[in-house]
């Protein structure tokens, strides 16, 4: 990648990467949650963990099957919007139970990034536009793969930290977080599945 195109990559890691979306979403509601900061660091070991397994075997894929692997990425994001909507209906399970249920774990973390559509996408994205015209080594596939770690679990361990710092906020309005949470889980697989 040519170094006249960095701005441009930041940016698009930044814009992509810190809106919401799926992770982002799971990860403030692990930091809302009544879990303790070990779950919580665990359900973000997972979200670190998927998302690097996602980006590297989309960067796999890409180097050997090239572009024509773009025809059948659109499958990707009917597993994740399925796996939202299973969020989604927790979520708001858990609000009328009137307790946090929603589970904070490694493997939760790693399917909620393996079903990520959103990043998916975009991974192959960055990997189309900012490396491929300009090298077919593999090795700056993985240079690409570093830099989306500050688009995907950088900005998920952000919006972590932000829901455990509203976290006093927000307890004594739970039932009504975990609704809106629920909404927007549900609103983020009818965008992903309608791309």
């Amino acid at each position: 990648m040519p170094f006249h195109l960095l701005p441009s990559l930041l940016i698009s890691l930044f814009a992509v990467g810190y809106t919401p979306g799926p992770a982002n979403i799971y990860a403030l509601s692990c930091g809302i949650g009544e879990h303790h900061r070990k779950k919580a660091l665990q359900a973000w070991l997972g979200l670190l963990a998927g998302f690097t397994t996602a980006a590297f075997i989309a960067a796999v894929l890409i180097h050997f099957i090239g572009l024509a692997l773009g025809k059948y990425v659109v499958y990707i994001k009917y597993a994740g919007a399925a796996y939202l909507l299973y969020l989604a209906w927790k979520t708001y399970k858990s609000a009328m139970e009137e307790k946090d249920d929603m589970a904070c774990s490694f493997w939760n973390g790693f399917i909620v990034q393996m079903t990520n559509a959103k990043m998916i996408l975009f991974d192959l994205t960055i990997y189309s536009t900012y490396v491929l015209p300009y090298s077919e080594k593999f090795g700056d596939l993985m240079i690409a793969l570093a830099f989306l770690l500050i688009a995907g679990p950088l900005a998920n361990l952000l919006w972590m930290l932000v829901g455990s710092a509203i976290k006093s906020l927000v307890r004594k309005y739970q039932k009504e977080v975990n609704l809106v949470m629920a909404l927007a889980l549900v609103a983020c697989a009818v965008m992903i599945a309608l791309r």
